[in-house]
């Protein structure tokens, strides 16, 4: 699904020159839950917005979805990001003056979908997150657990091949947040890649595979098995 090979990213100015990736080696199977973890500064961000396609990077070779978009333009990018990604954020990004249906239509209609299929999507995603009754509300009137869920929901919507969410739950107190972690668990065993950064262990601790950067590079891979970690 994902395999990433000697990617570097540095952010430059007059001045000075960061290193974000140092090289990094990656590999993803379609299917899997894969939490990314590390200290600020290790890289995680940067890795997410390469693997979306939201940022370029200097040296290496990505391959994402059996395709290589190493050297891709900008358009060729959107398509891709548009058509087999799904976002999910810590801030929602809903549009406050948009109800529900709305604010998940909004990334369908640049797909050029019909109104109808546009509708049963959005209902359908509405549906799976448990927000059917809701579809007229504004996000000012859900709480915040139920608006992640409408971002989720969002994502969905588009059918990715994969979902990318960073501290999805970072907003969240801890039972809305065990909450949204269940909703995606259940989205990852109906079959869709998740990958997540998050600083949280106990909820790392719920994915598949744990990823921990430390200076742009990955410091340690396990394997979750029955909340036992396994190194691998």
């Amino acid at each position: 699904m994902l395999e990433m090979r000697g990617i570097k990213k540095f952010y430059r100015t007059e001045q000075i020159q960061t290193r974000a990736l140092a090289g990094l080696d990656l590999s993803i199977d379609e299917g899997e839950f894969v939490a990314v973890t590390g200290p600020s500064g290790s890289g995680k961000t940067t890795f997410l917005n390469i693997a979306g396609l939201l940022e370029t990077f200097d040296e290496g070779r990505y391959l994402l979805d059996g395709e290589d978009i190493t050297h891709l333009g900008d358009n060729a990018r959107s398509v891709i990001r548009n058509r087999k990604i799904g976002f999910i954020f810590q801030s929602f990004n809903l549009i406050p003056d948009l109800d529900l249906f709305d604010n998940v239509d909004v990334p369908l209609r640049y797909r050029g979908l019909s109104a109808s299929d546009r509708r049963q999507r959005i209902e359908s995603a509405l549906e799976r997150v448990g927000l059917a009754s809701r579809i007229r509300h504004l996000p000012s009137q859900l709480s915040g657990g139920q608006q992640q869920r409408v971002a989720i929901a969002r994502a969905l919507a588009g059918e990715p091949r994969f979902l990318l969410a960073d501290e999805p739950t970072g907003n969240l107190d801890s039972k809305m947040a065990e909450q949204v972690m269940d909703l995606l668990q259940e989205i990852n065993q109906a079959g869709t890649t998740i990958v997540m950064v998050t600083h949280d262990p106990g909820l790392a601790a719920r994915a598949g595979k744990n990823i921990r950067l430390l200076d742009g590079l990955i410091e340690d891979q396990q394997i979750v098995i029955d909340k036992a970690v396994l190194a691998s």
